[in-house]
Formats: structure tokens, sequence, C-alpha cells
């Protein structure tokens, strides 16, 4: 057994190129992003995390100021994570990871939009509707107190949270990539390999979460996670020289 957040903590510190902490960086950045819209590529994600330039492609359309943005933002959310991920997850800690996230992009101009804090406006995720903005403190507050009953966390209960996550979408935007780090974090914390929903794997997600939060077939979303946690480990194993 490898202590995983030991490893990460240790690694960020190095700040040595082709470890783990370097690679989940960049991984994590790119797809989490990626499948809310971003046009940068896994390269250009590399280049900036490594060098704080942006690589133009050759043939590449304009690029978002917006993206870049996101993708250093992401950078800093996952080192917060890594200084917390034993601590017990509460609000403040939610709200954190948000202002992380969308600190200096241009959501953060809008009289509407809440940096930091949950949402003002209405809103709804592949036309299902979501918590009313007066209900989302609430709601998120009865979730963190049934997970914090749990006596023993596993996978399932933190997919499960998840879920509950999202079907709130307690922010106007930027719900998804807090919900994504929320479940690394609580994996890191409970001893669970973690794992990164890969752009590639989207689809299954988004299905996964529309079956979940519909009351009917939780495997779909629960084995797309247990494929991403397979992806992951193989990705220690790899850069750590673990024998299965």
């Amino acid at each position: 057994m490898v202590n995983l957040l030991k490893v990460l903590r240790e690694q960020k510190e190095m700040r040595l190129k082709g470890n783990l902490y370097h690679i989940t960086q960049i991984q994590f950045a790119y797809n989490t992003n990626h499948m809310e819209g971003s046009t940068l590529t896994e390269e250009q994600t590399r280049y900036i995390y490594e060098t704080n330039t942006l690589l133009v492609e050759e043939g590449s359309k304009q690029t978002k100021v917006d993206d870049i943005v996101e993708t250093i933002n992401h950078f800093k959310l996952v080192d917060y994570m890594l200084e917390v991920a034993d601590d017990t997850l509460t609000e403040e800690m939610i709200k954190e990871f948000h202002k992380i996230l969308k600190t200096g992009t241009s959501d953060e101009r809008k009289s509407w939009f809440r940096v930091g804090e949950y949402k003002a406006l209405p809103n709804e995720v592949g036309m299902h509707k979501t918590s009313e903005p007066k209900d989302v403190e609430k709601n998120i507050k009865k979730l963190l107190q049934e997970y914090h009953l749990l006596s023993k966390v596993t996978l399932e209960d933190i997919v499960k949270f998840h879920s509950d996550f999202e079907k709130i979408h307690p922010f106007q935007d930027g719900t998804g990539r807090v919900g994504r780090i929320i479940m690394f974090k609580e994996c890191l914390k409970n001893n669970i390999v973690p794992f990164i929903i890969l752009d590639k794997d989207k689809v299954f997600y988004y299905r996964g979460l529309e079956e979940y939060q519909d009351g009917g077939e939780k495997g779909y979303l629960i084995d797309t996670c247990l494929n991403a946690q397979d992806e992951y480990q193989q990705l220690v194993a790899d850069l750590l020289m673990i024998q299965k």
C-alpha cells in the first residue's frame, strides 16, 4: 500500500518533471476543463504548467483568455486540495475551491456571478432542474451532514455524494470541476485510489450522472469512476514502479 497523499505532497515540493504530481496536474487540468468546453489541448496545458507560456499550435483556433486563466487556476486548486485533503469537507472549503477556480475570469466581472459563493440565479443542467438559489445552502448542509454520518466512506459513497452535489448544482458555473476535485480529495482522505474523469469518457460520465440522478441505474456512473480509477492506478504503478 502506498500513501498517495503523502507521495503527492512530497513530489509537489520537489517540482520534478515527469513524476506523479506533475502528470496529475496536467491530466487533471486538461481533462476537467476540456469537458467544460476549454479549447486548450493537453500539450498546451502541459506547456502552460511547465513554462508559464502558451504554445500556439499551427492551425489552432483562437484561445479564450478564460481557458488559460482557469487552467492556471486549476493548478492552484490541486495544490490547495492537497493541503486540505485530510481535513473534513466543509461548506467553506467547497466555496474556496470555487473561488480559486473562477478568480480572474470574465465571470468575476458579471454583477450576478458570485465567485466563491452559491449561485444567485436558477440554472439547468441537461434540461434537468437543479436546486433553487434560495435552497442551495440548506441542501448542501443536509448533504454534508448525511455524508459525515458515514462510519466508513467507500468509493460508492463518494460517487453518491458527487451525484447529489451535481444535482444541487450550487454554483452558477464551475460546479462540475469543483465536484470532481472533491471526489479526488475524498478518495485521498479515505485511502481510496483517486481518479480523474478523462475527456474521452465524458459521454459515459454524463450519462451515468443522468441515470443516477433520475433514480435509474447507479452502476453506470460507478463503473465509469472505477474505470477511471483503474487508469490512475496504472499511472501510479508505472511512475512509482509498483508491482501488481
